[in-house]
């Protein structure tokens, strides 16, 4: 059963999160902004009942919406169409790829992020520095570190650098690009102006590469960049990154740690952070931190920002000395 056209988007929205229950709804608005949630939670206030025939159409119509959302970005839009074709029939298939094309946005490169890195690697090495830097932003952190890692040295800094500092790039570059890439490369472009890379895209993909390439790269960096260098830096390792610290390095960062120091940071960190920091401290500590926290009161955001970032400064300074270890996607030794 279709979906009648009297009823708009926010009403369908509405009847699906009514569908969805409490738990569901509650995780998809944490994905939606004030506006989008003040909308919804009137339309729901203002829904008494919805017939047993629409709950069931419009679920059927979000699951085929879904359905064909994932076989575009397995494999683009003929192959979504083929498959749907086949589950929900052609006339139905039509009209549903219909409906999504309108709101598209396929990102670009998106065939490339399909592609082996090592492949990659061998297909983008010898271009600019410029192109691969664009590429490499629009993909996976993991991927793109991959890349950057094998690059060689001479390029490595010089791609991060582009890609920290690519700010908006033209439809018609990437086009042109993809032009050039276009049995790799996908073929549709939104053709908006695209904001693509900046220190975060970086960020992701220097602490995602080994440490020797990151080094390297910042090394770098500093020398030519140096504000941009220590942008970056300040990104690389933000406080509730301590989680990924097993407790014997744990212990070893709160040795360096000044205690007024310690109770300042957890003040604004979340229960996580604080049960980690606790259980890797005697009890007696432990009980003197709590208290301190708790009758300093009110503590500036400031001053909260400023004693996590002394005490990421810390875990930083013991991994450069090899006395811990941050765990690291691009391959970093076990020591054992």
């Amino acid at each position: 059963m279709a979906v009648s056209e009297d009823i708009t988007g926010v009403q369908k929205a509405a009847i699906l999160l009514i569908a969805l229950g409490p738990e569901k709804s509650a995780n998809v608005f944490k994905h939606l902004n004030e506006d989008e949630i003040e909308t919804l939670t009137l339309e729901i206030a203002n829904t008494r009942s919805v017939p047993a025939e629409t709950k069931e159409a419009v679920l059927d119509e979000f699951y085929e919406v879904c359905l064909a959302q994932q076989y575009i970005s397995e494999g683009g839009i003929n192959y979504a169409k083929e498959l749907l074709e086949k589950s929900i029939g052609t006339e139905k298939a039509q009209d549903v790829i219909g409906r999504l094309t309108a709101s598209l946005q396929v990102r670009p490169f998106e065939f490339v992020r399909k592609t082996d890195p090592s492949q990659l690697l061998n297909f983008i090495q010898d271009e600019h520095p410029q192109t691969i830097a664009l590429i490499l932003s629009y993909l996976p952190s993991g991927q793109a570190a991959a890349v950057v890692s094998a690059l060689a040295p001479d390029k490595q800094a010089d791609v991060a650098k582009r890609i920290a500092q690519m700010d908006r790039t033209s439809p018609d570059v990437i086009k042109e690009v993809e032009r050039v890439l276009e049995r790799k490369l996908a073929s549709l472009v939104n053709q908006d102006y695209t904001i693509v890379g900046g220190v975060d895209a970086i960020v992701d993909i220097l602490n995602t590469v080994d440490r020797g390439t990151e080094k390297h790269i910042m090394e770098n960096l500093e020398i030519d960049e140096p504000e941009l260098a220590d942008e970056i830096r300040k990104k690389m390792f933000v406080f509730e990154d301590i989680l990924s610290l097993d407790d014997r390095s744990v212990q070893r960062v709160l040795r360096e740690v000044d205690n007024n120091e310690l109770a300042v940071a957890l003040k604004g960190s979340n229960e996580e952070v604080q049960t980690l920091i606790f259980n890797n401290l005697s009890k007696r500590l432990a009980a003197m931190i709590k208290e301190d926290m708790e009758f300093m009161g009110p503590v500036r955001m400031k001053d909260v920002e400023e004693a996590q970032q002394k005490i990421v400064n810390i875990i930083r300074k013991l991994e450069d000395a090899q006395e811990i270890i941050i765990s690291r996607g691009g391959g970093d030794d076990i020591v054992v």
